[in-house]
């Protein structure tokens, strides 16, 4: 007998003709003699829902409280799913967090996994029970809920899949596969069937967001086999695996991501040392850097400009006001009028001139660069906002045919 793990997000469960899709879906499974264990998302925008109503009664929330509420909408999925199953007549039952042995650190909003007791879960599937899991959720040394973040349900399907040596790790989602690009943003985007890990790592970083990061490190730690399929059409999803066969695209993907807002920190000495004290700053209220680009000194001074996700600026512009007159920095400037476009493919390790095809690609398309990073398989550019979909399209149609 298989153990499957299958993960359906918001838009899979928005309503109850939609629940009732995924009861089936899960049913089929379980009818042709696998144990299923089902990781659901709140239903469509019950999260931002909540989120809105608790500014409603208090903007400044402590982010304990924010999990213990924003918690609630997995499990009102999981429940309804359950009742669906229920009235077709299978054996199920939802449990949460709590319930599953999903411990966490105590990391408010960004709870990061430490372990999961696997001990109820498979008292359930020995009872030849369904079982319906809330993703997102997990419980803190203090028996407080705590929540994953963006992304914790994929991360909870797979550290399911990992604890219990599942067979399989299925994701679903409003799209049946992953692509080279958005589809809707880009239409000649094509279908992969299969995906190295280390390219839908990149890719997810990069802003694809079919699948999370942290849910794709994972899958790649504990070797996951990992599959992303639409909950809304019976066809063959992408697989993602450690290796895949010989493609002949040598760029796997285009990945846009509008979620990042570039600082400046201008007139610093330059002397050594500088650049750690910016970044150890920052390392310590756990803000994440992604594209850094430093000046060559001149007269004495350079400038080093980085970026960070949104929701991380105001702290990050805090922190360097803060100490602006230690750091010696003559201004601190934002940018949030920009986006990271980026191309990811392990074919670019061994073919020389993508990078050069890459600009050239913009260069046509009249993009300027404003900064640039690279990887063994991804280079990413930052760009003004309302050209992404153009640069995008524009690198499609380069490296994607």
């Amino acid at each position: 007998m298989r153990l499957i793990v299958q993960k359906f997000g918001g838009s899979s469960v928005a309503n109850t003709e939609r629940i009732f899709n995924v009861a089936r879906i899960i049913t089929d499974t379980y009818k042709t003699g696998n144990s299923v264990i089902a990781v659901v998302s709140a239903q469509g925008d019950t999260t931002d829902d909540l989120i809105e109503k608790a500014k409603e009664v208090n903007p400044n929330a402590s982010k304990r409280e924010m999990d213990a509420l924003l918690s609630t909408g997995e499990q009102i999925s999981a429940a309804l799913l359950a009742m669906a199953i229920q009235s077709m007549g299978y054996p199920v039952i939802s449990l949460n967090g709590h319930q599953c042995g999903f411990h966490t650190d105590s990391n408010y909003s960004k709870a990061r996994i430490k372990r999961i007791d696997t001990e109820r879960l498979e008292k359930e599937l020995d009872s030849k029970r369904i079982v319906i899991v809330t993703g997102f959720q997990g419980m803190n040394r203090f028996d407080d809920i705590t929540t994953l973040g963006r992304g914790g349900s994929d991360t909870s399907a797979v550290a399911i899949a990992a604890a219990m040596k599942a067979d399989l790790c299925q994701i679903y989602t409003d799209v049946d596969g992953v692509y080279t690009a958005d589809p809707r943003l880009v239409p000649s985007a094509q279908k992969l069937d299969e995906i190295s890990f280390d390219e839908m790592l990149e890719l997810a970083s990069c802003g694809a967001q079919v699948l999370h990061n942290r849910s794709v490190e994972m899958a790649k730690k504990y070797n996951v086999k990992l599959e992303v399929c639409s909950s809304l059409e019976r066809v063959p999803g992408t697989k993602v695996k450690e290796v895949t066969k010989m493609e002949k695209l040598l760029i796997k993907g285009v990945a846009k991501d509008d979620d990042v807002v570039r600082i400046a920190v201008i007139g610093l000495p330059d002397k050594p040392g500088i650049a750690f004290k910016i970044f150890s700053l920052l390392a310590a209220k756990k803000i994440n850097v992604d594209i850094i680009l430093q000046s060559i000194g001149r007269d004495g001074t350079k400038d080093i400009s980085f970026t960070v996700p949104t929701d991380s600026c105001d702290t990050a512009l805090e922190l360097l006001k803060a100490e602006q007159n230690l750091l010696r920095a003559h201004s601190i400037e934002v940018d949030t009028d920009v986006t990271k476009v980026s191309i990811v493919g392990a074919g670019m390790q061994s073919n020389p001139g993508v990078a050069a095809k890459m600009f050239e690609a913009l260069y046509e398309a009249n993009i300027n660069i404003q900064m640039i990073s690279t990887s063994e398989i991804k280079i990413s550019v930052l760009i003004s906002k309302d050209l992404g979909v153009k640069a995008m399209n524009a690198l499609s149609e380069a490296f994607i045919k």
